[in-house]
């Protein structure tokens, strides 16, 4: 007898997938966790699979699910553009979203894949330049809207939506962070988080010198994963073969990282509008710590 997937599970499915914890996931889709959790024993009983396993205290998906994952998304995305397609209010149109590759590899995907379902007519062109060219292009109005390390050049007509802590970081299978003086891989000099870790440097003692220096933080994150360099990064940035440096270590606590998001000021159509509350919703962080405080 065949039976037919609720798409309410599979939304919460997926939800848990791209955020990686039931709370979260309640959270974007406006559940319980008991509501989550028992979806999720559902939607096991009716494909009659296990989808998760659990790992120490989290939940990882298992083979099945990541499968069930790739057609939870296609249906998703297939019943959204159906509903799209006949509905007299669908919005459509195309939106310039710029952000530095800092971001994009993590932020990135939690944004598009959750906006394509909700909107799948609107076509969203991504540009990958560092924040303060974001900024410049957002005003110049060659880009609608910018996601941006917060600073002095971008300050105008940004709102802060996320706080993230900026890290030490080296290889994990090298000692670069080791070396007297230390090996730095920094942004060009107007960047604040250059300031940052120099200043914190300074402050120490520690002798510190550059060794590499670019607007990329792909090229950044390869000098330190081939050790030849100590980085700042932004806890979104690091990657699982990088080993994150503590006081103990000898490296300085850093101020965060506050990201912010930049709009034009001809970016004022709903399609704007949409994206620029979806990010939002996404990204921000600092309503929950208020509310913890």
């Amino acid at each position: 007898m065949s039976y037919l997937l609720d798409l309410d599970q599979l939304k919460t499915f997926i939800a848990i997938a791209d955020t990686g914890s039931f709370t979260r996931a309640a959270e974007r889709v406006n559940k319980t966790q008991s509501a989550v959790s028992m979806q999720m024993r559902r939607l096991e009983e009716r494909v009659e699979r296990p989808i998760f396993v659990r790992d120490g205290r989290q939940s990882r998906l298992t083979a099945e699910g990541q499968l069930l994952l790739d057609y939870a998304r296609r249906m998703l995305a297939l019943n959204n553009e159906t509903l799209a397609v006949f509905s007299e209010n669908a919005l459509s149109g195309s939106i310039r979203l710029g952000l530095p590759d800092d971001y994009a590899p993590r932020l990135l995907p939690c944004i598009l894949a959750a906006f394509a379902n909700s909107y799948p007519t609107i076509e969203v062109n991504v540009t990958c330049i560092d924040s303060s060219e974001v900024a410049a292009r957002i005003r110049k109005g060659d880009l609608d809207l910018g996601i941006v390390t917060h600073g002095t050049d971008n300050t105008g007509n940004s709102r802060i939506i996320r706080r993230e802590p900026l890290l030490w970081v080296t290889s994990a299978n090298h000692t670069a962070h080791c070396c007297d003086p230390v090996p730095l891989a920094v942004a060009p000099r107007y960047c604040c988080w250059r300031a940052s870790a120099v200043d914190a440097l300074e402050q120490r003692g520690k002798a510190h010198r550059v060794a590499y220096t670019s607007a990329s933080a792909y090229a950044l994150s390869g000098a330190v994963l081939a050790g030849l360099a100590v980085a700042v990064l932004p806890e979104s940035a690091v990657m699982p073969e990088m080993r994150i440096l503590r006081d103990r270590d000898g490296y300085p606590e850093l101020p965060p990282c506050d990201i912010a998001l930049l709009r034009a000021s001809q970016a004022t159509d709903r399609v704007h509008d949409a994206l620029a509350e979806h990010i939002i919703s996404t990204l921000d962080n600092l309503s929950f710590e208020a509310a913890a405080e």
